[in-house]
């Protein structure tokens, strides 16, 4: 049996959106399957906005082994004093900073990595 791909391509574009809206989901019930987006295209539509993006989030993701380095660490960082940086670090995974310049994010990323801690830039 062979199909006529072109009479059931343009079978489809005289139909209506209701009747695609069903022939969906009776595809979907037939055949066991789910109609969505392809995941590589969302993620390449992710990897343009980030490239694009200038200002990002410095989350502590972890503190790691040596948690008081990590503390002082976050107390330069956000000029915190010694109890509010503790909380900070203790309550992980929590954003230091918002909206900083990917520089500057990258350096703070550095420092906390080198003391131990798992920092995310978003």
């Amino acid at each position: 049996m062979a199909l006529d791909t072109q009479k059931i391509i343009d079978d489809l574009k005289d139909a209506s959106i209701l009747e695609l809206n069903d022939l969906v989901k009776a595809i979907e019930e037939e055949f066991d399957v789910k109609a969505a987006a392809p995941v590589a295209a969302a993620g390449a539509a992710g990897a343009d906005a980030a490239a694009e993006k200038d200002s990002f989030d410095v989350e502590l993701t972890e503190a790691g082994q040596e948690k008081v380095k990590v503390i002082k660490e976050v107390r330069g960082i956000t000029g915190l004093g010694l109890k509010d940086s503790k909380d900070l670090v203790d309550g992980a995974p929590k954003v230091i900073k918002e909206g900083v310049a990917k520089a500057d994010a990258d350096d703070m990323k550095s420092k906390l990595e080198a003391v131990g801690a798992t920092v995310t830039l978003k």
